[in-house]
């Protein structure tokens, strides 16, 4: 099963540790969905919309273990993206890495596809 990968602050995975679940960033709330990226969109992710941000984790979850509430639908350039209608239970999280900030931008684990 392919991972799929969630790009969040530390302070908002914390809480999420804390309560068993994450719930979503301001932006899934106000969306109405968790934002998810394949390896292939990674990237292109943390640099549209977390450019310059310090302090980011890169959540891994294999796509095949959220079930229904997972919808790939197209978005930037018709592309589909992951989006999760449900909260995300910490159980289905495979990794958390940090996600620097270097020189050239986020700076992605070298086993992370794409």
């Amino acid at each position: 099963m392919p991972l799929i990968y969630k790009i969040c602050p530390a302070a908002l995975w914390a809480q999420a540790e804390r309560s068993g679940r994450f719930d979503g960033a301001p932006v899934d709330l106000a969306d109405g969905y968790i934002h998810f990226s394949t390896a292939e969109q990674a990237r292109e992710t943390a640099r549209r919309h977390f450019a310059g941000q310090d302090g980011l984790l890169l959540i891994a979850v294999e796509d095949g273990d959220l079930g229904p509430a997972l919808r790939y639908e197209p978005s930037r350039g018709g592309a589909l993206f992951p989006h999760l209608y449900a909260p995300l239970e910490l159980g289905s999280v495979r990794r958390v890495v940090p996600l620097p900030l270097g020189p050239q931008g986020h700076v992605f684990p070298d086993d992370l596809a794409g």
